[in-house]
């Protein structure tokens, strides 16, 4: 068996394109693809007038949180208890506030990144408590696991986000976690992150820290981190939500508000019903958002995802949400908001075919669908309870040639190549053409993990599948990484914080 080998030097290629503007490695993507609708007007609004239908009538419940109760009467909507129902509209009017584009600074300004419009941000996978890869399999993760895709996103040109939880450090007390990853996000990575939504104070403490690092008024002014707010569907919002939303909004900071509905399960069996359930239970949320702060940035979110009704396990990669992605792209663009749709999902135990086929479906959702921020793009593995190492690499490969597929097609006189017809002529190649000499390194995207060569040659090579070459690209991103530069004193700050923060409270550890 030859000696497995990765491709290499595509890097410096990438990022030395990226500073022309082209291929990977740029803050963020800008579309030049269209959206893809799949729902005329007359269908759009029947979908329209069920939600606020579902919001008059039967109302959604917010509980735990006699604030929002009191905002939402204020607002008029008819509050019985923790059951709120909302006129037709009201919601609606409530979000025209909201920016329909906003900047999430970076430490380094140059990669800070636009939501909304035509932009495309491309983040890591969330959430995961267990991790994986193909020396030592399925164990819970750890914060050296976190650090370490950190430091694998970081060091991708493919990525423009680092993410937020993108594992569980589960060997850090659950009261504590938080300061250790948004500390992680901040010295390993100069790009955008996300911070804690498990607690009110756990969002608090992810907002200071940021204020720490960027300067109180420059966080009252601009949007520097997300928090990532789920519904408990069916039409619940509970109270550890709907705290943690409010503040971040009430800092200016931006809540990504995302029902997650098992069809079947947490909402009807029908796409149209899932779709119906997911637009108001997110119109909800992200109204709620403005009237705890006018013009506060916020995310329209979205999860739709299957069940199998056999046996009651969720699936992920499946066709019907993939194309419910699509109507729900037309309804946030509807209401003028950037949108959080699909990415990509699977329910594999392994970086295989199965993983590859399902995520490629629905992160081509998120694509068509119009996406502006697109978490869960790498990483994803077993329903989400894994993050794996093999998978991430290989999902960071499919970022890449989305870069390209986002591109478009350019048209210009160069582009359109009628001096090289001239130059080569009829029945010959084109391979040494001046032409093809100007283009030859940026013409097509290259791929970091493909095998391309010939079988004999790849055998000879040791006969490595695409999960093994994965695994050897991982492990050579971490014995290479550097961490972006930090000033020292800024570094003892956020440390001094996080020390301070720790050493007042016992660990919990549920």
């Amino acid at each position: 068996m030859g000696e497995i080998k990765v491709r290499s030097g595509r890097q410096a290629r990438q990022q030395e394109r990226a500073g022309k503007g082209g291929g990977p490695g740029r803050p963020y993507i800008q579309r030049n693809i269209p959206t893809y609708d799949v729902l005329g007007e007359e269908n759009l609004q029947k979908i329209e007038a069920a939600a606020d239908r579902v919001l008059a009538e039967t109302g959604i419940e917010f509980r735990d949180d006699p604030t929002a109760l009191d905002l939402w009467r204020r607002a008029g909507a008819d509050v019985q208890g923790v059951l709120v129902k909302f006129p037709p509209g009201m919601l609606r009017e409530i979000l025209r506030s909201a920016p329909a584009t906003f900047t999430q600074h970076a430490r380094n300004p140059a990669k800070s990144v636009e939501i909304g419009g035509r932009s495309v941000v491309f983040s890591p996978a969330y959430g995961s408590p267990f991790v994986m890869d193909l020396d030592r399999g399925r164990r819970f993760g750890t914060l050296e696991d976190f650090h370490n895709f950190i430091k694998l996103a970081q060091s991708s040109p493919n990525f423009h986000h680092s993410g937020g939880t993108i594992c569980e450090p589960t060997d850090v007390a659950v009261n504590k976690r938080h300061l250790d990853m948004v500390l992680a996000h901040m010295t390993l990575s100069d790009r955008p992150f996300m911070g804690s939504v498990t607690a009110e104070e756990r969002s608090e403490d992810s907002i200071e820290m940021c204020r720490v690092l960027f300067g109180p008024q420059f966080v009252n002014d601009h949007c520097v981190i997300l928090g990532n707010v789920n519904v408990n569907s069916p039409l619940v919002w509970d109270g550890t939500m709907t705290r943690s939303l409010r503040a971040y909004a009430r800092a200016n900071q931006a809540a990504v508000v995302v029902p997650f509905i098992l069809g079947g399960a947490m909402g009807p069996v029908t796409n149209a019903g899932g779709i119906v359930q997911s637009l108001a239970e997110t119109m909800a949320g992200c109204a709620l958002t403005q009237l705890e702060r006018k013009g506060a940035p916020v995310i329209f979110g979205n999860f739709l995802s299957s069940m199998s009704l056999r046996s009651g396990s969720p699936t992920f990669g499946t066709p019907e949400p993939a194309i419910g992605s699509m109507v729900i792209g037309q309804l946030a663009r509807r209401l003028n908001l950037p949108l959080r749709c699909s990415g990509n999902f699977t329910t594999s135990k392994l970086p295989d075919a199965q993983s590859m086929m399902e995520g490629t479906m629905s992160m081509l959702a998120a694509i068509h669908c119009g996406a502006n921020f697109i978490l869960h793009s790498a990483g994803f593995l077993d329903g989400l309870l894994s993050m794996s190492y093999e998978k991430f690499m290989l999902d960071a490969d499919l970022c890449g040639s989305l870069h390209a597929y986002l591109d478009g097609i350019r048209i210009d006189d160069d582009q359109l190549a009628v001096d090289a017809f001239a130059e080569v002529g009829p029945g010959n190649h084109f391979f040494g053409c001046s032409h093809t000499m100007r283009h030859y390194e940026t013409a097509f995207w290259d791929s970091e993990l493909s095998d391309n060569e010939p079988f004999e040659k790849w055998e000879a090579a040791g006969s490595a599948d695409a999960a093994t070459r994965a695994n050897v690209l991982w492990k050579r991103r971490l014995a290479e990484f550097e961490a972006p530069p930090m000033d020292i004193a800024m570094r003892d700050a956020l440390d001094d914080f996080v020390a301070r923060r720790k050493a007042g409270m016992a660990d919990a550890w549920y």
